[in-house]
């Protein structure tokens, strides 16, 4: 007869697997610190600051000063220092944003189901307060660059408007109820990285802002959200389990993904009025080679590789479209 205490002990061993907690399931430092192996955590490296500057965004700051900068060109004249420091409020505000919505996200614990690649606050790399920090920097950078635009053509209201900007780039995913959280990312991304960049480029360096500015910036605007809605679409699922609302979960998986769809086929049609009226502007069409493909993949992807395969597309369409509309109007 099997003593008591035997039967206990295997009692105790058939039981005691499930207390473990799978690890993919939770964030990578906190499973690295329930486990005692801290070296699970890599610290962050130049190439993983470089990673989170996530430069391929920078479509979205390139294109619409480069189409702000040919139709002030076109009309009256350019001033290429102030060309420049538009450059540099751009790309300053959108790498801010970046990091920003890196230490954010990572501090809300939203990265934790997170599917693309891993972010500096989330994966334990680096220290919240080391990527707000730099998040900050870069928001003052832009906000030097901006002041010296102010400076050089003496238009003070534009103070205003550079703060709108900041406190936009800020509560995207920072503050107690960011707007990226409540579906109005993208309306944000338009209208900031399409119109505000695009006919303010124009406005500074000639003071006015003609049809063609307000059309660029359009097309340049509905690039911004297409990309950051392929984004959202890749991580839907995830956002929904941590109550981030994004457009893509409050409107669902198939209607989200024909929204982008939409938006990339609404910016080929506003490209039309440029193509009536420069003679190199149909060429711009070529870049339907990318955008076309892309509008499939996004239409049938079942994974998130196929998803961010779109998203890096989409960006490359975006500065291609930008950047070659923008030569086909200055010269």
């Amino acid at each position: 007869m099997a003593s008591p205490t035997k039967k206990t002990k295997k009692k105790s061993a058939k039981r005691a697997p499930s207390k473990r907690t799978s690890p993919a399931r939770t964030n990578p430092a906190k499973a690295s610190a329930a486990s005692g192996n801290p070296a699970k955590v890599r610290p962050a490296t130049a190439r993983d600051w470089i990673a989170g500057a996530r430069l391929r965004t920078l479509s979205l700051a390139v294109a619409p000063v480069a189409l702000g900068t040919a139709i002030a060109y076109n009309t009256l004249g350019y001033n290429l220092a102030i060309a420049l420091l538009c450059l540099g409020v751009a790309v300053f505000l959108q790498v801010g944003v970046n990091f920003a919505n890196d230490y954010s996200d990572g501090v809300r614990g939203t990265d934790r189901y997170r599917v693309g690649p891993s972010r500096l606050t989330g994966s334990g790399a680096a220290k919240p307060r080391t990527v707000l920090i730099v998040a900050l920097v870069f928001f003052g950078l832009g906000a030097a660059a901006g002041l010296a635009v102010v400076v050089l053509t003496g238009i003070w209201w534009l103070l205003a408007v550079g703060a709108v900007a900041l406190v936009a780039a800020w509560f995207y995913t920072g503050g107690k109820r960011p707007y990226g959280y409540a579906g109005l990312g993208e309306f944000v991304a338009f209208v900031f990285f399409g119109i505000v960049a695009t006919a303010g480029t124009t406005f500074v360096q000639i003071e006015q802002v003609p049809l063609e500015a307000w059309l660029a910036g359009i097309i340049a605007g509905l690039f911004a959200a297409a990309i950051l809605l392929v984004n959202n679409i890749r991580d839907r699922e995830q956002d929904a389990l941590v109550a981030k609302r994004t457009l893509a979960v409050r409107l669902g998986d198939l209607p989200a993904r024909i929204l982008f769809s939409v938006m990339l086929a609404s910016a080929y049609g506003v490209l039309v009025p440029f193509a009536l009226l420069f003679q190199w502007a149909p060429a711009v069409y070529g870049t339907l080679l990318i955008s076309a493909p892309v509008i499939l993949i996004v239409l049938l992807a079942r994974t998130a590789g196929e998803l961010v395969l779109a998203l890096k597309l989409t960006s490359l369409a975006a500065l291609l479209t930008g950047l070659g509309l923008a030569a086909a109007i200055a010269f």
